[in-house]
């Protein structure tokens, strides 16, 4: 009898299907929806025995029934008879969603997600100061600032602001604060993201920072006066992940201008805005082998990629076409504070002016390509010029650089809005170009040794990109003699010699780099994807050795036992 009863909960609890209903105003998914699917084989036997010890409660019970999906709060795994009428009673007297959800759970097996993360950072306590939470998120990569997690951190800030000591959340004000970004916070904790281990990665980043800021070589820039002011010792990394991951070091709240870091991008956006044989009807596509700015075409007339002066002149002509200089500016600046998630992106008169005064040899190239007829019908070449120093004097800092790298590394959608900025296609052929073209006359040892998409600018960036993995911006001011930062060469193969990031190491075999997507640099994550609240908890719920017990709580009303579960803790 007893085994009959087993038998059917089990039934019944692998086939019912969770539903909690997402309202528009609380909960925002930045992800699209992807369903888990779990057999029985994919179950161990600590997890079966831990299950059925959870199943032995729920078999006196009456069986599972399936709640509505217009249901206006969430439902649970498994509800008695009483926890119906309680469903009623709550609907009819109006009860909110918060105190709906905590009534129910009572009889049910499962707690929530937003349970379960208190449990993980609270330890055992009832209280958890809401800097302790905070410092858990961090290390998890996220930040406090990011868009996302915006109205969890808005409600967070007003909560505290009436509890009585101002500093600690219990478990239902904890709940109220995170239940709008609890996917994203799940995923987060349970470590869920590209990089795992993110404090163990960032320890290593920070090592490869000081090795290279050991480097005294190279000298800063002196052909564009404006950039010749810049203090040598200056230099700074920062990264953010395809999930939205950030890590900085050094000088990264500098402002400086893209140069010709901004190459690949207004390719991007001509290649988003029209199509790839559009463009490339007008420059080429392969490495000049030549230098950046040499008046020099290739056998059909045209420039020989994006990434040269030559293109690139051609490449700002073809952005907006028929708009005035002031409605292009704006247009690119939207674009890419966009890719930056709208963090800084600006602009510097005093060095476009200085490029304006110093640009003879990019006046050069432009009457060369009108006498060739490069651009579209009806150019004014003297105007796409002014264009083309005005974008080169857009200024950045490190770290809104590196969420731009990110865009591209995450296929043109902005990790941490969430936004679609950039094409599938342009994105493609913006990284091609730049593996191939975009490191100056060092490009194909780049290449060679890095293997990863790149482009430097004569104002010290380098603007590396992991696809699907990450981007990152290196800064330093000091160039070698093909006119790429010393140190952000360096910092770039230092990574790459540590790391298995080359396009061309291979990530089953290669042992003798590190892996930063396996957890615990041993296993390989699983990576289950974008997932939403229900997906979630069946992982949770078929998962169990993924979770600790907190307490057992006897019911004196069916005698039966009622067992609390956690996640894991983010790290030891």
């Amino acid at each position: 009898m007893l085994h009959f009863r087993f038998s059917t909960v089990l039934k019944e609890l692998f086939e019912a299907t969770l539903k909690r209903p997402l309202s528009g105003s609380r909960q925002t998914t930045w992800l699209p929806t992807r369903h888990c699917c779990f057999g029985a084989s994919s179950v161990d036997a600590r997890s079966v025995s831990t299950q059925l010890k959870v199943l032995h409660a729920a078999s006196r019970r009456p069986a599972l029934r399936a709640a509505p999906l217009a249901a206006p709060f969430r439902s649970y795994c498994a509800k008695t008879e009483g926890a119906v009428e309680l469903d009623e009673q709550l609907k009819k007297h109006g009860a909110t969603g918060e105190a709906a959800s905590d009534k129910r759970r009572n009889p049910g097996i499962l707690p929530s997600l937003e349970d379960l993360l208190f449990y993980t950072v609270a330890e055992g306590q009832e209280k958890i100061p809401a800097h302790k939470f905070l410092t858990a998120l961090k290390a998890t990569g996220l930040r406090s600032g990011d868009p996302r997690l915006k109205e969890c951190m808005d409600t967070l800030k007003e909560t505290l602001k009436n509890t009585a000591d101002g500093v600690t959340l219990d478990r239902h004000l904890f709940k109220k604060c995170v239940q709008s970004n609890i996917v994203l916070l799940t995923q987060a904790f349970r470590k869920k993201f590209v990089i795992p281990d993110f404090q163990s990665f960032t320890s290593h980043i920070d090592e490869l920072y000081e090795n290279a800021k050991n480097l005294s070589e190279g000298q800063v820039a002196d052909y564009i006066p404006q950039l010749a002011k810049f203090n040598p010792n200056l230099w700074a990394v920062s990264l953010c992940t395809v999930d939205g991951q950030r890590h900085t070091v050094g000088d990264t709240k500098v402002p400086f201008c893209l140069q010709s870091c901004v190459k690949p991008l207004k390719y991007a956006v001509a290649v988003n805005d029209y199509s790839t044989e559009y463009v490339h009807s007008f420059i080429g596509k392969e490495p000049s082998g030549l230098r950046f700015n040499k008046l020099f075409l290739n056998d059909d007339d045209k420039p020989h990629n994006p990434m040269v002066n030559a293109g690139a002149i051609v490449c700002t002509s073809l952005i907006k076409q028929g708009a005035s200089n002031a409605e292009k500016f704006d247009y690119v600046m939207n674009f890419l504070k966009k890719m930056a998630g709208n963090e800084y992106v600006g602009f510097s008169n005093a060095t476009f002016q200085s490029e304006r005064e110093s640009g003879d040899r990019n006046f050069a190239i432009g009457y060369y390509l009108k006498e060739k007829k490069c651009f579209p019908e009806g150019t004014d070449m003297t105007s796409v010029l002014d264009f083309y120093f005005q974008l080169c004097s857009i200024e950045v800092t490190c770290e809104s650089a590196s969420v731009m790298a990110a865009t591209l590394a995450n296929g043109g959608i902005c990790p941490i809005t969430g936004e679609r900025v950039l094409t599938p296609e342009a994105v493609r052929n913006t990284l091609s170009l730049m593996h191939s073209c975009g490191m100056y006359d060092f490009s194909g040892q780049f290449a060679f040794h890095v293997g990863l998409p790149a482009k430097s600018g004569v104002s010290g960036g380098i603007l590396l990109v992991v696809p699907n993995v990450m981007g990152i911006m290196c800064w330093a001011p000091p160039l070698d003699k093909l006119g790429n930062s010393v140190r952000g060469i360096q910092f770039c193969t230092d990574l790459v010699e540590l790391f298995n990031f080359h396009n061309y190491d291979n990530l089953r075999h290669f042992a003798k780099k590190h892996d930063p997507r396996r957890e615990g640099g041993d296993q390989r994550l699983h990576n289950f994807g974008p997932m939403d609240y229900e997906s979630l908890q069946q992982e949770l719920a078929l998962k169990a050795p993924l979770w600790k017990k907190v307490s057992p709580t006897e019911s004196h009303q069916d005698s039966s036992t009622t067992v609390v579960y956690r996640m894991d803790k983010v790290a030891e």
